[in-house]
């Protein structure tokens, strides 16, 4: 039997990471020779939440072609925030909780999307399915997932599904939710030792929208103004990445993870139709964002229905 490498998208966050190391274990356990990895170095939040468990991190991957035929993709379908060679393997199965775009295949395929806060809350439905019990530790790192995605499971993507499976993951990893979610947003909030470039791409993603590629990179903070006194230092970086990369506009989300909110630095044209979309006002490239938290339900939409009309 051939190895089947599963992984999220790049820039891996705590979900990507942690739902290609579960949903890897599923799959073992279904009889299957799979291995998790991850599309980039991880973040000191998903770090705690590894190491807070006892997990082995995950190799770091490039490329598969060199390694594997097939594939299985957590937590991302879309091509351009997939693994580079990605078109010359074949994908098994998909399980993602974001928009589908960009995606197709030359064969058929499992395909699990729900509109739910995090990819590990449908990991958990897809055990109970199969009858497989959730090991403690993995317990730990799928319920760690749940809280960096819906920030302590107040952000507006968050379910009643993400919620019980929360609490359901907390006490077979025997946690305290509260504390123990207080404590892994905490270890991911840390910026002051962090260059520019890696501010702007431990958790970043690029949307085509219509003609242009936005990127939207987030970082998670308790002290917003932190971020904003390297303002300067930041524009220069993603005017950097845009020209090397081409995009056309460059979102930094700061996200206040105590006052769920979010300040935005922009980069890039066109800036109005950004503060139409996002009914914001603009001022030396920053944009506060009230009540924002989440990139994927109060940005991502938002600004593609602008870009599209």
């Amino acid at each position: 039997m051939d190895k089947i490498l599963v992984f999220g998208h790049k820039s891996p966050d705590t979900d990507a990471v942690t739902s290609a190391i579960s949903f890897s274990y599923l799959q073992n356990q279904l009889g299957l020779d799979t291995e998790a990895v991850a599309l980039g170095e991880l973040g000191e939040e998903t770090t705690f939440a590894l190491d807070y468990f006892n997990v082995s991190k995950p190799r770091v991957v490039s490329t598969v072609a060199n390694e594997v035929k097939q594939v299985m993709l957590v937590d991302h379908n879309e091509s351009q925030q997939s693994v580079g060679d990605i078109e010359k393997v074949e994908v098994l199965s998909v399980v993602d909780h974001h928009r589908i775009a960009n995606f197709q295949t030359a064969n058929p395929l499992y395909y699990r999307a729900e509109p739910v806060g995090c990819t590990n809350t449908i990991i958990l439905k897809l055990y109970k399915e199969h009858g497989i019990t959730v090991p403690k530790d993995i317990a730990g790192i799928m319920l760690s997932a749940i809280i960096s995605d819906t920030l302590l499971l107040k952000s507006p993507t968050c379910t009643e599904i993400d919620v019980d499976s929360a609490k359901e993951l907390a006490a077979i990893a025997e946690v305290d939710l509260e504390s123990y979610g207080v404590e892994l947003l905490k270890a991911g909030t840390k910026t002051k030792n962090k260059s520019a470039e890696n501010l702007l791409d431990a958790d970043a993603k690029s949307f085509p929208m219509n003609e242009k590629t936005v990127r939207i990179g987030q970082v998670n903070v308790v002290d917003v103004n932190e971020i904003l006194a390297r303002k300067e230092e930041l524009l220069e970086a993603m005017k950097v990445q845009s020209e090397i990369q081409g995009y056309d506009l460059f979102i930094l989300l700061i996200t206040n993870v105590l006052e769920n909110d979010s300040t935005a630095i922009i980069y890039g044209n066109p800036v109005e139709e950004v503060s139409d979309a996002l009914n914001s006002t603009i001022k030396d490239n920053v944009m506060f964002l009230e009540g924002v938290v989440s990139r994927k339900k109060q940005v991502v939409p938002q600004l593609t229905l602008q870009f599209e009309n």
